[in-house]
């Protein structure tokens, strides 16, 4: 295959209308842009949703829902995750280290999804009523810690 003997196909390719060319193109004067109006005069642009003054879609549709703006996000790993770790101490900085947690966000919170065959020691800001029950059932240890401190305050 020679790359300069590859052409679009058929029809993909149009050639730009080349208005106000004098009046024998066709569209010559007004530019076909009709006589008057808005959109007639240079430097006319359209707000983005704006519908000739038509109430928008967009504040005709109903809004729905609520955002708790004081939501708390945790980071969330399962007790079949710290199995799989390893060492038998974990707290939230460690588990950023080790790549099991990426961002802490509100704080760490301790599912409990997965086994645990292990004694390990776990100290976190959350954890689940299931989490707690295999982490004390293998003989480890589980400390909840205070609120985490955004990097703002």
């Amino acid at each position: 295959m020679n790359l300069s003997q590859v052409k679009p196909p058929a029809g993909q390719k149009h050639a730009k209308k080349r208005v106000g060319r004098g009046m024998g193109s066709g569209t010559g004067k007004t530019s076909a842009r009709g006589q008057k109006g808005q959109h007639s005069i240079s430097g006319f642009r359209l707000m983005r949703g704006f519908e000739g003054g038509q109430m928008p879609l967009h504040r005709r549709l109903p809004k729905r829902g609520f955002t708790n703006i004081f939501r708390k996000e945790f980071a969330i790993v399962n007790v079949g995750q710290l199995e799989k770790l390893e060492g038998d101490a974990f707290d939230p900085n460690r588990l950023v280290e080790m790549g099991a947690v990426k961002n802490l966000r509100d704080g760490l919170k301790i599912l409990g999804a997965g086994e645990l065959t292990r004694k390990i020691s776990v100290r976190a800001h959350l954890f689940s009523k299931s989490a707690l029950e295999k982490i004390q059932a293998a003989g480890g240890s589980a400390e909840v810690i205070g609120r985490r401190q955004p990097a703002g305050e």
